[in-house]
């Protein structure tokens, strides 16, 4: 459902909630390497973040990214509609240009109880409780 892109933002985005802590920042390289993904396409979705608010940065040679306390308490939600635009939850499953409940494609009502789901997933945790959730789990293997 979710593009590459942004994967790699929810991925990256996650990482820094989990590494950073009280005004600790890290550079693009060191995302890309932890999450082995392209640095110059990972650059350009975080940038693409900060621009809209959802993560922090500063620029310098002691610069680079970190999630503030506002930061860690917006949704994924706001990642995936930053990356993916605003209609991510609600377009067609099969990309048909008219699907509606009044005009539903052959998977509509599985797709409406998926991505109803799925929404209720990411739009009610926030990233920071998400963050907890993983390095609970990674420290119970």
């Amino acid at each position: 459902m979710f593009s590459k892109a942004c994967q790699y933002a929810i991925r990256a985005v996650l990482f820094l909630a989990s590494e950073t802590s009280h005004g600790q920042r890290i550079g693009v390289k060191e995302i890309a390497e932890a999450l082995e993904v392209p640095g110059p396409f990972l650059a350009k979705l975080l940038q693409q973040l900060t621009r809209n608010g959802l993560i922090s940065s500063v620029k310098g040679p002691h610069g680079g990214f970190f999630l503030s306390e506002a930061d860690r308490s917006r949704s994924l939600k706001e990642v995936a509609e930053c990356i993916d635009g605003p209609q991510v939850f609600s377009t067609c499953i099969l990309g048909l240009p008219i699907c509606s409940s009044e005009n539903p494609c052959p998977l509509h009502k599985e797709a409406l109880a998926y991505r109803q789901g799925l929404l209720q997933i990411v739009g009610h945790n926030s990233i920071g409780e998400i963050a907890l959730q993983i390095r609970q789990r990674d420290l119970k293997h």
